[in-house]
């Protein structure tokens, strides 16, 4: 995953809401969201090739989501794959009671501390539907989730890449002015196709021509692009519902899923 947008506690009838888009090279197999076998109180999507997910959310709240970061003169080849720390988050806590939550937080973020160098660079969002944090193995820095409109792409939460400004000027706008949350305007968040202006662009050590075809919201290249989007939504009543939006490699949504926990 890519890109993700953040409105913690800024509704009362949606105290949380996240908007997220998965971006990877279309040839690499994944699975659309589902309850797990192995993690029957587990939905999320599978990476079939490495086994781990992006983003996933289980029955009793916790959550979690992943988005790489971009470095590619550090990259290891030998590296653990990164979708292995949503999956572990959420299947080790799928039964754990709200009052064990913060035990638990800590002692995996003491777990994945010790680990972040088994791992390329990534940004890991873990908690539940009260509580989130965001942990960057780079900076090994952690940042909690407070009251507020959050974005984060593939540098540290802090970096204020234009297509990260973008997309938290505008949920911050629409979950301020909209009467009701209407989940196709999230949708069409996650659907801005525009580039950053030149002077703008992020240099991370990729190129001219990827930095800017990596510079908005949506992404279509011919190998590689968003292949879902995914929306979920926490109401005043704890009730979750989860959305997920595939894409070809045209960007024509294919598929809509959705589920309510």
């Amino acid at each position: 995953m890519c890109i993700l947008f953040i409105a913690n506690k800024m509704r009362r009838d949606f105290p949380l809401i996240i908007a997220a888009n998965r971006d990877e090279f279309y040839a690499r197999p994944t699975a659309p969201s589902e309850f797990w076998n192995s993690h029957p109180t587990m939905l999320a999507g599978r990476d079939l090739e490495a086994g781990g997910t992006w983003m996933g959310v289980t029955r009793n709240g916790m959550i979690s989501a992943l988005t790489n970061v971009r470095e590619p003169h550090n990259l290891k080849q030998n590296a653990v794959s990164r979708g292995e720390l949503v999956a572990n988050w959420l299947s080790l806590n799928a039964s754990t009671s709200k009052n064990k939550v913060e035990n638990d937080s800590e002692h995996y973020l003491s777990r994945i501390r010790e680990n972040r160098h088994h791992y390329n660079g990534y940004n890991l969002l873990f908690g539940n539907i009260n509580k989130l944090r965001v942990y960057n193995n780079v900076n090994d820095t952690t940042h909690t989730i407070k009251k507020g409109v959050y974005g984060l792409s593939n540098a540290d939460i802090a970096t204020p890449w234009p297509k990260v400004t973008q997309g938290v000027t505008a949920l911050n706008h629409y979950v301020n002015n909209a009467k009701l949350i209407d989940h196709e305007s999230l949708f069409e968040l996650l659907a801005q196709d525009n580039k950053a202006e030149d002077d703008a662009l992020p240099d991370t050590g990729i190129g001219y021509e990827w930095e800017k075809a990596l510079s908005s919201i949506f992404i279509q290249t011919p190998n590689y692009g968003t292949r879902t989007s995914t929306l979920l939504l926490v109401d005043l009543n704890n009730q979750i519902t989860w959305l997920e939006r595939r894409f070809d490699e045209h960007g024509k949504a294919q598929e809509t899923r959705a589920f309510t926990l």
